[in-house]
């Protein structure tokens, strides 16, 4: 009560009428990570010791619904150096973390359509924007930017049951040279998917596609993501497919569990784009996860096999694999979750994976281990 007694008070001063400010919808989350890594490169009997870092990630944003039909979004972070991530390091001596604008939209849902359609105009979280299963294909750390069109969603971007479809145009970046044509980098995404029961269980089956066009003028500044550093950029090009699904169940009252998987290819043509090599094309991930920790006392275990070939997807996939190198990897992940107290979770995740296409020999079987230990409060 005290909580929202302040919001009311903060939007009235801000010029908001209590009615508008109870439809304010603040929500915001704050991590606190312990991360650890090892590399294994099977020379000597030890294991080399990367790296060890404590990190913190926070995000906070405000979502008013504004009438039937208009709502909108704005949200802060941390950590918004990387596409990929919104981790904070702690280090230099105490210094002031920055904030950033990870989310800003409008989100129009006319009346004529029954609440099924909604244009977004803006920044939002990719799994609220997308079809998402997992992150084969995209972090989930990412905030897509540009206009999309859902439908089979509901305003806070969770697909219902039936038929849903999304149509967008995203900028990857905004060619501002005067020498030459403008030709501005964007990304056209097409999805589909359908969410339903059979008997006990539910399921969900999709697919999308993906084309990233005009990579050529991505700037190279713009981005901490490895390949478009690459001098020879302009040799790549990502037509991904992705097919995805899912199959989930009770095992009691209390326990759920779901199987997933996904599988992307890259389409892209081999003879304009000299870099790709056409046997490493494909991706695929598959995992179970049993229990949801969405109560006090509850617990979830997850665990996904994971293999990317070099030129499968882009290079804003999951960041947390291998360390960082994004593709040519293979490995599996496990999670653990538990909800120790309301709106407090405990967790950890182990990684193993290794490259998956090493001509070195000295470097072949290097693996690399990644335990991430997190404390997650939500309000």
């Amino acid at each position: 009560m005290k909580k929202a007694m302040f919001f009311v008070a903060l939007a009235s001063a801000l010029g908001f009428s209590a009615a508008e400010a109870a439809e304010l919808n603040w929500k915001g989350d704050v991590r606190y990570r312990y991360e650890s890594q090892t590399k294994d490169d099977n020379v000597g009997t030890t294991e080399d010791h990367s790296r060890d870092r404590h990190r913190s990630r926070m995000r906070l944003g405000v979502y008013p619904w504004i009438n039937d039909e208009l709502s909108a979004g704005v949200q802060i972070s941390t950590g918004g150096l990387e596409p990929t991530s919104r981790n904070e390091t702690f280090d230099d001596l105490f210094a002031a973390d920055g904030i950033y604008m990870n989310e800003a939209f409008i989100d129009y849902h006319p009346m004529f359509f029954n609440g099924d359609v909604n244009l977004l105009l803006g920044k939002r979280d990719v799994a609220k924007t997308l079809i998402v299963e997992k992150d084969l294909v995209w972090d989930s750390d990412l905030t897509f930017e540009g206009l999309t069109l859902q439908y089979g969603k509901d305003g806070d971007g969770k697909e219902k049951n039936g038929f849903s479809a999304v149509a967008g145009y995203y900028l990857l970046d905004e060619n501002s040279s005067v020498t030459t044509k403008e030709q501005d980098p964007y990304m056209i995404v097409l999805q589909a998917s359908y969410k339903g029961e059979i008997s006990d269980l539910g399921y969900r089956i999709g697919a999308g596609y993906y084309d990233m066009v005009h990579l050529a003028n991505y700037s190279v500044a713009s981005t901490t993501v490895s390949k478009p550093l690459d001098a020879s950029f302009n040799a790549y090009d990502f037509n991904m497919v992705e097919f995805f699904g899912s199959l989930g169940g009770d095992l009691t009252e209390t326990l759920p569990w779901k199987m997933y998987g996904q599988y992307a290819f890259n389409t892209a043509d081999h003879d304009r784009f000299s870099a790709i090599d056409d046997k490493k094309r494909d991706a695929y991930l598959v995992g179970l996860q049993v229990g949801n920790a969405k109560s006090p006392g509850q617990w979830s275990l997850g665990a996904e096999y994971v293999s990317i070939e070099d030129y499968a997807v882009s290079d804003i996939t999951d960041s947390d694999r291998n360390n960082s190198s994004f593709t040519n990897l293979e490995g599996f992940k496990i999670s653990a979750v538990y909800h120790l107290v309301q709106n407090m979770t405990i967790g950890m995740n182990y990684f193993n994976f290794k490259n998956k296409d090493d001509a070195n020999a000295t470097t072949a079987d290097d693996r690399q281990h990644l335990v991430q230990a997190d404390v997650v409060v939500k309000f």
